[in-house]
């Protein structure tokens, strides 16, 4: 089977909401690279909803799709975390955050209650969001001698290649971005050009 280089995540932070009993459940949803945002995005929300009674969230994370945390924040647990969780794993979504707010509205919901009231608003945030097809690709510094310009142009033209930075001088420095698909074809033909160098960067 080839690699799976493309995942579906969202194209900006949207909302939901969901009532019920009194209960007010806000959803928000952000697309998120890395577990750090995610302190990013609950502190900001925990700064703007001083007085709401339970900030819920569950995150997944990677193109594996298997880096992933629920929190109930003091609902039983199971009742809130998971069913965003669940969300996310149903509609096979990755690299994303999204955060429950809940003002209590002074009746109990019971566990049932709370796993439906998180699911659907969760649910609702992911309706209002703009679902976007991504590729996962390895970023690379490529370091070439001035007269090679041409060979390397034509690589990174017949695969489509980004630049994302680039130096020219007698000795010239590109950053390339390349989709993980086609990274082996690119750089075996990087390597056949003379006076040529590449290093891995990161993965994006």
């Amino acid at each position: 089977m080839l690699f799976d280089d493309t995942y579906t995540t969202i194209k900006q932070a949207t909302e939901g909401l969901f009532k019920d009993r009194g209960s007010k459940f806000l959803a928000f949803a952000y697309p998120i690279h890395d577990e750090q945002e995610v302190k990013k995005y609950l502190d900001a929300l925990r700064g703007l909803h001083p007085k709401a009674n339970h900030h819920c969230y569950a995150y997944r994370l990677g193109i594996d799709r298997n880096q992933f945390r629920v929190n109930d924040d003091g609902e039983p647990s199971g009742s809130a975390g998971r069913p965003i969780l669940n969300v996310l794993l149903s509609k096979d979504v990755t690299n994303i955050l999204i955060v429950v707010v809940r003002y209590f509205g002074g009746t109990l919901l019971g566990v049932p209650g709370l796993i439906n009231a998180y699911k659907a608003a969760t649910i609702e945030a992911l309706l209002n969001a703009e679902l976007t097809q991504k590729t996962v690709n390895d970023l690379y510094e490529v370091n070439f001698d001035f007269e090679t310009m041409n060979e390397v142009m034509k690589v990174i033209k017949e695969f489509g290649l980004k630049i994302s930075n680039q130096l020219y001088d007698n000795r010239c420095t590109l950053t390339i971005e390349v989709r993980k698909s086609v990274l082996n074809q690119v750089l075996t033909k990087m390597e056949k050009i003379d006076s040529i160098s590449t290093q891995y960067l990161l993965t994006l």
